[in-house]
């Protein structure tokens, strides 16, 4: 059977797509899954993760494989990645346009992550009308949340009025994700808090995908 493929996409830069991608990648890995990566996003983000994590501990790559990929060649790249893997995420750029669509096109589920600010709010429309023109089922992720604040609280009124899913999971504002992410490792390998939150996404995520 062909790998479920999750597409996390979101117009505005700066919202933590990168983050959400290797996180949920690391989330399936734990769970025994063979995961592939493949970064669209000419910053190279993800990449550079990937190479950080390999350089620093090749045996923590395994099951885990990557791919670099433009937006003509994602649909081939993907179909190649997902004859051996469970689950392959594709990391977009920050953008909406036609060069978004084909990474659209091949996904079993859309993931939009929403940092905590009304600008990241009002660039999700974009992501969601091409989703729709291409018929593919939404999931927002609220991501950098700030429990307890007013900002948070509204942010997160205003995304569930937007008209679709909005996860039950959300990933806080932690200091151990960027710096994780910055050795080439992910807050979900240390007990704690974070840890708890991946998981609660992944199997969040888990159960859509099994529902489509």
């Amino acid at each position: 059977m062909a790998g479920k493929v999750i597409t996390v996409a979101q117009q505005k830069g700066g919202s933590g797509k990168t983050t959400l991608a290797a996180h949920l990648a690391l989330g399936f890995l734990a769970e025994g899954k063979r995961v592939g990566l493949v970064d669209l996003d000419p910053q190279g983000s993800l990449g550079r993760w990937y190479v950080t994590r390999l350089e620093a501990d090749a045996a923590a790559c395994e099951g885990l494989d990557f791919a670099t990929s433009s937006a003509w060649g994602i649909s081939m790249e993907v179909r190649k990645m997902a004859g051996t893997c469970d689950v392959v995420i594709i990391d977009t750029p920050p953008k909406v346009d036609s060069d978004l669509r084909p990474a659209l096109r091949v996904a079993h589920l859309v993931l939009v992550p929403i940092a905590v600010g009304h600008m990241d709010l009002w660039a999700t429309e974009g992501v969601m009308d091409l989703a729709a023109r291409e018929d593919k089922p939404l999931l927002l992720v609220m991501n950098r949340t700030r429990a307890g604040t007013r900002l948070g609280a509204e942010v997160a009124e205003a995304a569930k009025a937007l008209g679709a899913p909005l996860a039950k999971a959300m990933l806080a504002q932690r200091v151990g994700y960027a710096e994780a992410m910055g050795r080439g490792r992910g807050a979900v390998e240390a007990k704690g808090p974070a840890r708890d939150e991946v998981t609660a996404l992944v199997a969040e995520v888990a159960e859509r995908l099994k529902a489509g």
